[in-house]
């Protein structure tokens, strides 16, 4: 568990005793009085299980957001993936990294894949332990990064396995799908802001 998630963790159940304490200072029934802490028991394990699988959340809901409204950036037509650009500009699409959604920015400036610590652990990847980190030159500085492989890396039909990933705490809350996914590609293309993905024949 991360720092951010053990302050997460104290907060919540510091939060948890103050009602506790507010339940047991009215004269109420002692059964109401568990009834109450067992519905905040519920609320804050909903919040704890929410705020630690974000990520997949929110691939969930812009997948089912895009089929209602008919607006889904992803498309799969036949052997091929099509993304449409997000309003931000850049191309976002949901990937599944060992059986884990992840949502990745594809970035063809990128030499290699990206991943943060959090995410690359949840998904079991395979990183280095080597006591020398790759030195990463990016838009906020410095990032000093370990070495790791992803075993797979599917989009829909389009996947790869054995890919190089560089995996850093640093990288926040951004993944990054670079150049050495792209070229292991047949073709990747952007026609009138929707990027094709072809899989390798």
């Amino acid at each position: 568990m991360t720092e951010d998630q053990n302050i997460n963790l104290l907060f919540a159940v510091g939060a948890l005793v103050l009602v506790a304490s507010a339940l047991f200072s009215r004269k109420i029934g002692f059964g109401e009085i568990m009834r109450n802490i067992l519905a905040w028991v519920a609320i804050f394990a909903l919040f704890i299980v929410g705020f630690s699988y974000q990520q997949e959340i929110l691939a969930v809901w812009n997948r089912v957001s895009g089929e209602v409204t008919g607006t889904n950036e992803q498309l799969v037509v036949g052997d091929t993936v099509r993304i449409r650009q997000s309003a931000d500009g850049h191309f976002w699409v949901d990937a599944k990294v060992n059986a884990l959604p992840v949502r990745f920015l594809i970035d063809s400036g990128a030499t290699t894949t990206a991943m943060t610590l959090e995410t690359a652990k949840r998904a079991g990847i395979d990183i280095s332990d080597s006591p020398f980190p790759v030195v990463l030159t990016t838009a906020n500085g410095s990032v000093s990064a370990q070495r790791g492989t992803i075993q797979s890396l599917r989009i829909g039909p389009v996947s790869t396995r054995d890919l190089a990933v560089v995996v850093a705490e640093e990288f926040g809350e951004s993944n990054v799908i670079g150049m050495n996914f792209l070229s292991n590609l047949h073709s990747w293309r952007v026609e009138g802001g929707v990027m094709v993905l072809e899989p390798a024949l």
